[in-house]
């Protein structure tokens, strides 16, 4: 099973709905919108297995507020 273009999510609020996600490109911080504003993940070192297979951890990092 090909894991190259999802990761782990870790910390962040309890009721993100996904904690698997796609990324494009891997490797970088991932931006998810999440209410009224955007959930910031940092790529770590680490990996885990999950259900999709072994995945890169991407840990919470900040939060942003969208413009209105």
């Amino acid at each position: 099973m090909s894991n190259g273009a999802k990761a782990l999510l870790e910390g962040g609020p309890a009721d993100l709905p996904e904690r698997i996600v796609p990324i494009t490109p891997p490797g970088i911080e991932l931006k998810i919108p999440f209410k009224d504003g955007y959930e910031h993940f940092k790529v770590t070192q680490r990996q885990a297995d999950t259900e999709s297979g072994r995945l890169t951890v991407y840990e919470w990092c900040d939060r942003t507020k969208i413009a209105e």
